[in-house]
Order: C-alpha cells, then sequence, then structure tokens
C-alpha cells in the first residue's frame, strides 16, 4: 500500500510503500508520547527504499534520551524524523534494521485499514491519568516478541494486506 504523508505546516511531504500498514500499536513510552505529544504514539513499517521526500531541507533528526528509574539516561538508537519548521515526528529510523523506516501513523495522510485487534506496548510507562483506549487489546509491560511483520501475517487476511 502507498502512504503518502506530510507535516502539519505542508513543508515537508513523504510517501512511502508498506506491507503492513494496519497501525495496531499503541505505544506508552516517555520518548512516544513526548516526540509525539500524544498519550501515546503508534508507527507502522514502510519500505525505507520506496521513500520519496519533498522538502528534506525542512527535515531534522534527533536521538531521544531513554530515562530509565534510577539509572542514567543513555541516547536511544533509533532517529526520530520530524519537520524542523513545525514540529511534527514524521517516521523513525534505525541503522539495526536499515531496510525499513516507521512513518508515525498521525503523520500518514492515506486513509489506514483498522486493524483487527490492537497492541498496547510499554504500558508499565502509561500515565496514571490516561485512561486505556478502547478496543480489543493485548497488554505488554515492555516491547512485545512479535514484529509488526508477524502481527500483521497472524492477523490480517491476505486479501486486507493489499
Amino acid at each position: 500500500m502507498q502512504l503518502e504523508g506530510s507535516c502539519q505546516c505542508g513543508k515537508v511531504r513523504f510517501t512511502v510503500e508498506s506491507d503492513t500498514p494496519h497501525p495496531y500499536q499503541f505505544c506508552f513510552c516517555s520518548i512516544c508520547r513526548k516526540c509525539t505529544g500524544g498519550a501515546y504514539g503508534c508507527n507502522i513499517m514502510a519500505k525505507k527504499e520506496t521513500l520519496v521526500l519533498r522538502g528534506k531541507r525542512h527535515v531534522k533528526r534527533y536521538h531521544a534520551r531513554v530515562h530509565s528509574r534510577g539509572g542514567r539516561p543513555r541516547t536511544a538508537e533509533g532517529w526520530r524524523v520530524f519537520c524542523g519548521a513545525c514540529g511534527t515526528h514524521l517516521w523513525l529510523e534505525d541503522k539495526r534494521w536499515p531496510e525499513g523506516i516507521w512513518p508515525n501513523a498521525g503523520a500518514v495522510d492515506t486513509e489506514l485499514p483498522v486493524p483487527p485487534s490492537y497492541v498496547f506496548m510499554m504500558t508499565r510507562y502509561k500515565p496514571k491519568w490516561l485512561p486505556w483506549p478502547g478496543g480489543r487489546a493485548q497488554k505488554f509491560p515492555e516491547y512485545p516478541k512479535q514484529s509488526i511483520a508477524d502481527w500483521h501475517a497472524s492477523n490480517v487476511q491476505p486479501r486486507q494486506r493489499r
């Protein structure tokens, strides 16, 4: 599925292909919450080689800080890519998985398919003030072992993935 996305101010636009476009995974970690400015983050997976970017001069990259309880902050592995003009979080990229990028579902303008179920991850970091989102969901205190591709293979009918 081809995804079209943009920042809030419109200075950055992108298209990218995704075989796994269902926005099913909601992350409550502080990085996702703070970088998106929301109660949780939701990234999907796409093929980096298909990325077409307009407005590249406005794109900035940021290594988020991981804060652990009682530990020293460290730099996250992945880069958060955002619009330098308006701050919209556009996607995540990580050199450990160079073939992919993970667009922020909120930056995608294409109508995304509705997932048959949801995964709430990093739930140990969910703020107490935040109610649980509705819908059928699995909950994981940290990252689940199942990959985005594996979830799509076991939860989405082949005809729905097209």
